[in-house]
């Protein structure tokens, strides 16, 4: 019987322990994705204690701690922050076989060097050992993203943000790089019609650009792509259920816009062609200046209306969804290829039924210009554990190039999250690992480890064209 989580943990052949500890293992980390503020990044924030810097906004653990009978009052409520710990540690043990447990685990080594497991008994230890850890200048925000040898970060922004703590974190000469991440979904998210036109008044405060025709919008909204290149963003992000890419005319954009601004009503067919309409614009001005677009697809999102009304979005009600993802996004892709305007993009799929579709459409818009030029992106969300990244894996060999893929990030609000890297990398280590031991692949350390150095940091490095 194997020991729990030691240095061969998730390795199971010798070919994977030396590709992990001889490669993997020493490549620093390219986070491109990610939802950290970066005000505590820019103050160097030092957590008060481990509570804050494990629980607050983490709705993975929120929703595990409800599922195992947990009262609102001690998850999001107004319980302290010590209470609040001890009810997560009592779920722990309940998690067994969720990735929260391998993940809890991972981050109390790596970041605390506690190996002892985490339940009712060794709850309070473990509470007091962490939080007096954090209360050290060694465990600021800046030291615990250098313990994971964290290179560059891509944080993820509206538009309209001022992005004052991405300026300061520049002005620090950091040997840690961040850049922001352009996220323009509030930009074409005309479902909500009020909340939209409060949105373009903001946008037209920021910019100073009175908005009263799609032009007016359109060269806002390229204001601000423009500000944020020149804060060295290299990259965006869209969160959708699925590809807009319904046909539209400037005339029928114009006065869509126009019925939106004035109130008026709008069909859900004309909104279908603003959202296509504003997903094409922001495609070209991704495309002038050389970023990366990526897609993440297939959230069904805020599912409890009685929980939305209480705790707000993004606290642990969304799911995955079924939605159709194929016609749309050959559409859409294939629209700016015919032009030659199609930028560098990465597919994320949130529902593994469609990991062989999202793998097979990035193989219709590779040209020759850049290696892997259209990416399937890694586990998202709920895929982001063993047997989704192991399936993304699978998908992506069987269907493209895993030699050419940017690999892992966090998609996470917490600064305790970069072990997932680490995760990662020991699944890849250990899937080529049993492929050689099994005969499928040669035994050829120097050509496996140079690829698991690629996946794991290289490659992001090259893609993105982080200096």
């Amino acid at each position: 019987m194997k020991p729990f989580l030691d240095q061969n943990f998730l390795l199971q052949t010798e070919t994977a322990k030396t590709l992990y500890h001889d490669f993997a293992a020493k490549m620093p980390i390219i986070d491109y994705h990610n939802h950290l503020i970066p005000q505590q990044i820019a103050e160097n924030h030092q957590f008060s204690n481990i509570t804050e810097a494990w629980l607050y906004g983490d709705h993975y653990k929120w929703r595990a701690m409800r599922t195992n009978g947990i009262n609102e009052h001690f998850i999001t409520g107004k319980a302290s922050d010590e209470e609040k710990f001890m009810k997560w540690a009592a779920t722990v043990p309940y998690t067994m076989r969720n990735p929260l447990y391998h993940w809890t685990h991972l981050e109390l080594q790596r970041y605390f060097g506690i190996t002892e497991v985490l339940n009712e008994k060794s709850a309070q230890r473990i509470y007091e050992d962490c939080s007096s850890k954090l209360n050290s200048p060694d465990f600021s925000v800046k030291n615990l993203l250098g313990k994971m040898q964290a290179k560059v970060l891509c944080t993820t922004d509206d538009p309209i943000d001022s992005l004052i703590f991405h300026q300061k974190i520049r002005e620090s000469n950091s040997d840690i790089k961040v850049f922001p991440t352009f996220r323009p979904d509030k930009a074409m998210a005309v479902d909500d019609l009020i909340s939209f036109d409060v949105y373009v008044n903001k946008l037209a405060e920021v910019t100073n650009i009175n908005i009263s025709s799609i032009g007016d919008f359109q060269n806002a909204i390229r204001k601000r792509h423009d500000f944020f290149a020149e804060m060295g963003c290299m990259l965006s992000d869209h969160g959708l259920e699925q590809i807009y890419a319904e046909e539209y005319t400037e005339k029928e954009l114009e006065s869509i816009f126009t019925k939106i601004r004035s109130g008026r009503t709008v069909s859900h067919q004309e909104k279908l062609q603003f959202k296509s309409a504003m997903l094409i614009f922001f495609a070209h001005l991704d495309h002038e200046k050389g970023w990366t677009q990526q897609f993440h697809l297939g959230a069904l999102r805020n599912n409890n209306d009685r929980l939305l009304r209480t705790l707000g979005p993004d606290t642990g009600f969304d799911s995955i969804g079924d939605f159709e993802q194929a016609r749309a996004l050959s559409k859409f892709l294939n629209k700016l290829d015919n032009t030659n305007q199609l930028a560098k993009t990465i597919l994320y799929n949130l529902n593994p039924r469609d990991n062989e579709l999202f793998a097979t459409m990035t193989g219709n818009f590779q040209d020759g210009t850049i290696a892997g030029k259209v990416q399937f992106g890694s586990g998202w969300w709920f895929l982001d554990q063993k047997d989704g990244m192991e399936k993304q894996i699978d998908a992506l060999s069987n269907m493209g190039l895993l030699s050419r893929f940017v690999g892992m990030l966090t998609d996470s609000r917490s600064f305790l999250s970069f072990p997932r890297h680490e995760y990662f990398r020991r699944i890849l280590c250990n899937v080529l690992g049993n492929d050689v031991e099994n005969g499928e692949l040669p035994n050829d350390i120097e050509w496996l480890g140079q690829m698991v150095e690629n996946i794991s940091y290289k490659n992001a490095s090259e893609f993105f064209g982080f200096k």
